[in-house]
């Protein structure tokens, strides 16, 4: 499965390729894992009730993990690695969890959160 991240999300809603392209056939495939924090983030910055309702339409037809304490191990896997001195916020680190704990693949632009990837490989 892929979790892409918000940076993504945005590219695909824009229609910008290839992450469009790309995007759209790993969800016809069913690989592509929606998680709660990324969509949040996306229905934050959604500006009308038209993309909240698309956000919404795929957040309820993706497939979604379902576990407990993810925020809390965020929490402790940055302060560990230190990630927040690096600028890596607290939903980036629960994508992170996430990820490892669904035997997941990260698909981000998202530099900051590359950064700390590099050592996980779970990302593309």
């Amino acid at each position: 499965m892929i979790i892409p991240d918000t940076s993504i999300w945005i590219e695909f809603f824009k229609a910008n390729e290839p992450y469009y392209a790309d995007l759209k056939d790993l969800i016809e495939k069913d690989q592509v894992l929606a998680i709660e924090p990324v969509f949040a983030e996306l229905l934050q910055g959604a500006r009308s009730k038209r993309e909240r309702k698309i956000l919404l339409g795929y957040w309820e037809n993706l497939p979604k993990p379902s576990y407990i304490n993810v925020f809390i191990e965020a929490g402790i896997i940055s302060s560990e690695n230190k990630w927040i001195s690096k600028g890596v916020g607290l939903i980036d680190c629960t994508i992170v969890v996430i990820a490892k704990k669904s035997i997941s693949k990260i698909w981000t632009l998202d530099k900051k959160l590359k950064s700390i990837l590099e050592d996980i490989e779970n990302y593309q």
